[in-house]
């Protein structure tokens, strides 16, 4: 494995366990030239995911995507990079276990949006004003007011 701080390619396992939903393996990794530490998740290659966008285009599932969206959602806020992460990882496999091969990139949103709702509003309402596209403020502020009302 591959360093990410220096490159080099020569790294050691220093720990192993398997994640809470036991569904991958998470390694902490030394590097053998600079000594830093980093974190890498082994996982089951699962058959191809593909998300169909709202104008009917097909991509491939891509991690990277839903995890800058969940990192610009909390933004600033008080949320430790591992929380995020296990979020994602929640989130993965909601979508995973949902057993298809297609998948609406509405649904994906949809599942995102009720896990961040209990995991922080503020990141919650943020989220929500780019996936619904609000339009002012008043949409604004009846999201807002949805969550204030609970």
């Amino acid at each position: 494995m591959k360093c990410p701080f220096c490159g080099e390619e020569n790294t050691r396992v220093i720990d192993s366990r398997p994640t809470e939903d036991g569904a991958s393996i998470r390694r902490r990794r030394q590097c053998d030239q600079c000594k830093k530490r980093f974190t890498t998740y082994e996982k089951v290659e699962a058959i191809p995911l593909v998300i169909i966008k709202k104008n009917q285009d097909r991509e491939p599932y891509d991690r990277a995507k839903l995890e800058s969206g969940i990192f610009r959602s909390c933004h600033k806020r008080p949320i430790s990079i591992e929380k995020i992460n296990n979020l994602v990882d929640e989130i993965e496999g909601a979508v995973f276990g949902l057993d298809e091969k297609e998948i609406p990139s509405s649904e994906i949103g949809s599942i995102v949006m009720d896990k961040l709702k209990d995991f922080d509003q503020v990141a919650y309402v943020r989220f929500a004003s780019v996936y619904r596209e609000f339009k002012d403020v008043n949409t604004f502020m009846d999201e807002i007011k949805k969550i204030l009302d609970h």
